[in-house]
């Protein structure tokens, strides 16, 4: 049976999935959770919250990483909530003072909450024996490289093999269909790899206006 934390999830997917095009693949700060996308007042009676403070309980397991449905940056601040979450008597109000923690939601499961599935939180990985620990370290760590690829790659890759228009992760609009598409004409997003600066080169990240090297501008939206 869903609880707080499932229906935050859910309420969270369909608020951004009907937002604009691709927003599920797009990181976002934690803060959007709380103040805009789904705040406790508008959201009360839909997600069954008795008080204030069980939204709070909520929110925090969600940003701490419970159940695997969404990934916090940095990593820090992840752990420091995942802590607080585990306590008796935890303040639950702890993740308003991380903001500007980048938020960034597990794909698969999205998907299995808009298709209907009853399941859609990823599995718990099976529990290791010491020896096929050490032996397949190398192999853990290069498994656990590849989930953390950017999720614009595959959303990208999603919008080419459909037969609809494709349209941006980024920004929602739609990309040219009649050849290979490097960077969006709109806001200039690529679809995988890093991003830079235009004016000097310098190394930005997904959600970032200005520069932290420069100062310019990057046009990224």
């Amino acid at each position: 049976m869903a609880d707080d934390l499932d229906r935050l999830f859910e309420r969270l997917v369909s608020v951004l999935a009907d937002d604009a095009p691709g927003r599920l693949a797009v990181p976002f700060p934690a803060a959007e959770v709380y103040e805009r996308l789904v705040p406790y007042r508008s959201n009360r009676s839909t997600l069954k919250v008795a008080t204030h403070q069980d939204y709070e309980m909520a929110v925090l397991r969600l940003l701490a990483g419970e159940r695997g449905y969404v990934s916090l940056e940095p990593a820090e601040v992840r752990e420091a909530l995942e802590r607080e979450a585990g306590e008796k008597n935890p303040d639950t109000g702890l993740f308003r003072q991380f903001p500007d923690a980048l938020l960034s939601l597990n794909r698969l499961a999205a998907e299995r909450f808009l298709r209907g599935d009853r399941a859609y939180a990823p599995p718990s990985p099976p529990p290791l024996s010491r020896e096929s620990s050490e032996t397949a370290e190398g192999e853990d760590d290069e498994a656990a490289g590849s989930e953390k690829a950017p999720l614009a790659g595959a959303a990208f890759e999603l919008a080419e093999q459909s037969e609809s228009p494709r349209q941006c992760p980024y920004c929602g609009e739609t990309l040219p269909g009649s050849r290979k598409v490097n960077f969006c004409p709109q806001c200039g997003q690529p679809p995988s790899g890093e991003l830079r600066c235009p004016a000097c080169g310098g190394e930005v990240d997904v959600g970032w206006r200005y520069c932290v090297s420069c100062g310019r501008a990057t046009g990224f939206e």
